[in-house]
């Protein structure tokens, strides 16, 4: 999953998905337009300025290859939830295996677009939705089912919903926010653990969880410091 900046993210950032923020116009520079290599092809090399398909202000741009994925990801999401709830204890192979592709359909799409070059302002923001939704319905299956402890999916879900409402308020005053370390390290954890609960391995599920919700908290306290740092720049310095 990616975890996604407030606002704005790149396919495959985890973003989609954290965020010192590249500046305006000229100092964003167009997407690597080089062969890339293996190791930004794979998402381990995040150096360089967003692509910039995807800032605010440009187009959607809908039909993607990477975007097709996203939409696919987005469909699933319901199905999961059906099957995971008509089981009879949550941990159904076909629930696990559901939520399982749905998650790493976001390292792919991230791939289709540095491999394809289809970056788009669309992708950018449904990725960390997408994530959010995910995990909001894994939470829902484990606090149905009471796979891990309850307080903890509940200040999960609080983060991911607040996380959902502070993307929002980021895109309409154009924060642009890149995904943080914290949050880029939550995403393992948090997805692991959740695919764990549903696979019926709740022990390991649980301690993942606690480390991914550790890092996603703290991921959010960052996002929030940057955001507040944009804003009282803004309010010093006022575009003419």
């Amino acid at each position: 999953m990616a975890e996604p900046p407030v606002g704005q993210a790149a396919h495959g950032s985890a973003g989609r998905a954290g965020e010192d923020l590249p500046g305006p116009g000229e100092r964003v520079a167009l997407a690597d337009r080089r062969r890339p290599s293996a190791r930004r092809l794979l998402g381990l090399d995040r150096s360089g300025p967003l692509p910039a398909e995807t800032l605010a202000g440009r187009p959607l741009r809908p039909w993607t290859v990477p975007n097709a994925i996203g939409f696919a990801r987005l469909a699933l999401i319901p199905v999961f939830l059906i099957v995971s709830l008509s089981s009879e204890s949550g941990t159904s192979a076909l629930g696990a295996a559901l939520f399982a592709v749905i998650a790493w359909a976001d390292y792919a799409d991230g791939i289709a677009a540095r491999v394809t070059g289809q970056y788009s302002r669309l992708g950018a923001l449904m990725d960390p939705v997408t994530d959010r939704l995910l995990v909001i319905a894994g939470v829902v299956v484990c606090w149905r089912f009471q796979l891990l402890p309850r307080w903890a999916l509940g200040l999960l879900a609080a983060r991911e919903l607040l996380m959902l409402v502070l993307g929002r308020y980021g895109v309409r005053h154009g924060l642009e926010l890149r995904i943080n370390w914290p949050g880029r390290l939550a995403v393992a954890p948090v997805m692991g653990a959740l695919f764990l609960a549903l696979a019926g391995v709740e022990v390991i599920a649980e301690i993942l969880l606690y480390i991914g919700l550790t890092l996603a908290l703290v991921a959010s306290g960052l996002y929030v410091r940057s955001g507040l740092a944009q804003l009282r720049e803004r309010a010093q310095h006022p575009r003419p």
